[in-house]
């Protein structure tokens, strides 16, 4: 019976699954595109006639469906009578404050995506592929739609999408998705019909520019970054042989510090009393970004990203038709980017050769040259190897100044990098760009800006592989910093051996793992396999790294991208990490359920 029913299923051009296929005795009908509104949602509450009309004839168009065919069908759009807004499928249309001037709203319960003028949809599936795409493969646009054409092709299509299109779905799926994340459905609006780079930047604006937070990642909590707080006699009862001194303190007043740094240890509260947790945060820098002016200085982004050298405001100031040496204030000759000093366009031209493009057999003659040039005298007594082949192409001094000191404006800078910070689990909680280098004072300035609204949520913790300088930084600048009263910064455990012995606020003070059982909450006790009780560290300060590596795979694509494009993105991939590390926490049963926060809070 079962083998006659799936007979007479495929007969009927119907799956197991319930939904309709193509079948040579039933052609599959036009699939009809429409709102699923049935009234106004923008006209006020108590609005009489308000239900949607159609609004002009029915347009056919074309649609990718889920299972990668095209298909033919029939748009239909409605409007109210009322206000005038136009209810498309995957969006809403309507009258803004200027005459003629109409705005777009976003619809987040679209079942399929416009991503052409001309009329192509595409169902939320195949948006949905894309975003797994992104996140497990690093697929590009252009990838992905070249992956598409490749499947349609087999199955016998003979249209393709293009990559701007396939940019276009991405962009249309992830904005509904990063402002449902974010709590905003119904804060961005734009022009009607508006581009790609028009919608990005709509949302970008709402989510953050040059940086933003996560919203979720305040209130998140589990096993791995979140515990409870542990005390000196926590350490104690669990068999824990503590130390009493630290390798390298031979200075009077470090061990006074020291012996009142364990005198200062909390005690245990009551066995009725609620104990508290501690949550630790990790913060990396990774070396990516967008391109910027090409003035010192200067953060503004390229007027233009295709072959550009200055912002918008220095391109005003006339500076593209000067001199690109700094200090020579000369008009530029006709097709040069300098004046016509001699010395300056022999600078210009050794500057030239030393940054073009070069292939492989041309970085080998380099090498080469350089290594016959360099050679020493012949030594019969010298044995040993050879030094390995490097390349490296020194640039001519300029006025005696060497050539890696001479200033100039002949490229366009890049964003130093980005400052990454998630919890010790790994789910991000926000993002920020340094401009020229990593300094104490822009990465205070990052994580002031992510909990400038939530000082009642920072981190117990924070782990840095900077941590002492910044810590240097903070005590110097204001003593009195809030940062100073809710959290302790430490050194992640892999940059600490690295840290000088000598410096005597980071081994006191950042320290990731004391074993004086001054800082408890770091440490916990494990056992062995012969019963013996050990140390051993209490959370992971490495995921900033983890990020940072799964971040490498998308660095092509970020730095060519422009200021808009790359904070979209970027915040979007945020919103796949956390996806990825909350899936995970969920797989492994890492959440706190109720008990956990009985016992904390009381």
């Amino acid at each position: 019976m079962a083998r006659d029913a799936d007979a007479l299923y495929d007969l009927l051009g119907i799956d197991s699954d319930g939904f309709e296929v193509s079948s040579t005795f039933i052609p599959s009908p036009p699939i009809i595109l429409v709102t699923h509104h049935r009234a106004c949602i923008i006209c006020p509450p108590g609005t009489r006639l308000t239900s949607l009309r159609q609004r002009t004839k029915v347009h056919t168009v074309w649609i990718l469906d889920k299972d990668r065919r095209w298909r033919a069908g029939n748009l239909l759009v409605g409007r109210c009578g009322v206000c005038k807004s136009d209810y498309y499928p995957d969006c809403i249309v309507s009258p803004g404050d200027i005459r003629h001037h109409r705005i777009q709203r976003l619809d987040y319960d679209a079942r399929y995506l416009r991503i052409s003028k001309r009329g192509i949809w595409v169902h939320r599936y195949l948006a949905i592929e894309q975003e797994k795409a992104v996140a497990r493969f690093k697929c590009g646009w252009a990838n992905f739609a070249e992956w598409m054409n490749d499947s349609l092709r087999q199955r016998g299509e003979s249209r393709k999408i293009t990559t701007r299109q396939s940019k276009r779905l991405f962009v249309e799926h992830l904005s509904r998705r990063l402002l449902v994340a974010h709590a905003k459905p119904d804060v961005v609006q734009f022009p009607s019909n508006a581009t790609t780079d028009v919608l990005m930047k709509s949302v970008r604006d709402v989510l953050g520019i040059n940086g933003g937070l996560f919203p979720s990642a305040m209130d998140h909590g589990c096993k791995d970054c979140t515990h409870k707080k542990r005390y000196k006699e926590d350490l104690i009862a669990e068999g824990a042989i503590l130390g009493t001194t630290v390798d390298g303190l031979d200075d009077e007043d470090l061990i006074s510090a020291y012996k009142r740094q364990l005198n200062q240890a909390t005690p245990a509260p009551a066995p009725d009393e609620p104990r508290g947790y501690v949550r630790l945060a990790v913060m990396d820098g990774k070396n990516t970004g967008h391109r910027i002016c090409a003035v010192r200085d200067c953060k503004s982004p390229l007027k233009n990203f295709k072959n550009g050298r200055f912002c918008s405001t220095h391109l005003d100031e006339g500076l593209a038709d000067v001199c690109g040496l700094v200090g020579c204030n000369q008009p530029v000759e006709d097709g040069s980017l300098t004046c016509s000093t001699p010395t300056h366009k022999s600078w210009y031209k050794h500057y030239s050769k030393r940054f073009k493009r070069l292939g492989f057999d041309g970085v080998r003659r380099v090498i080469r040259r350089q290594q016959e040039f360099n050679a020493p005298a012949a030594d019969p007594t010298r044995t040993g190897h050879a030094p390995p082949a490097t390349f490296n192409i020194d640039l001519p001094s300029l006025d005696d100044l060497p050539g890696t000191q001479v200033e100039h404006t002949f490229r366009a800078r890049n964003v130093y990098c980005i400052q990454t910070v998630q919890w010790a689990c790994g789910f991000p909680i926000g993002w920020g760009k340094c401009y020229s280098s990593e300094s104490p004072s822009q990465v205070l300035r990052i994580i002031d800006d992510v909990w400038v609204d939530h000082h009642h949520l920072k981190p117990s913790i924070l782990a840095y592989d900077n941590a002492c300088k910044l810590l240097r930084h903070i005590i110097t600048q204001d003593r009195h910093s809030h940062w100073l009263q809710t959290t302790k910064f430490i050194v992640d455990v892999w940059h600490y051996i690295g840290h000088k012995a000598s410096d005597s606020l980071c081994r006191l003070w950042c320290n990731p793992t004391p074993k004086n059982g001054s800082q408890p909450d770091l440490i916990c006790t494990a056992t062995d396999s012969l019963g013996n009780t050990f140390l051993t560290r209490a959370f992971n300060t490495e995921t900033a790294e983890q990020l940072n590596s799964w971040l490498d795979g998308f660095d092509t694509q970020l730095r060519q991208m422009t200021d808009i494009t790359f904070d979209f993105y970027l915040h979007s991939l945020f919103l796949m990490y956390a996806d990825m590390v909350q899936g995970r926490i969920d797989t492994k049963d890492r959440g706190l359920d109720e008990d956990f926060w009985v016992e904390i809070l009381g």
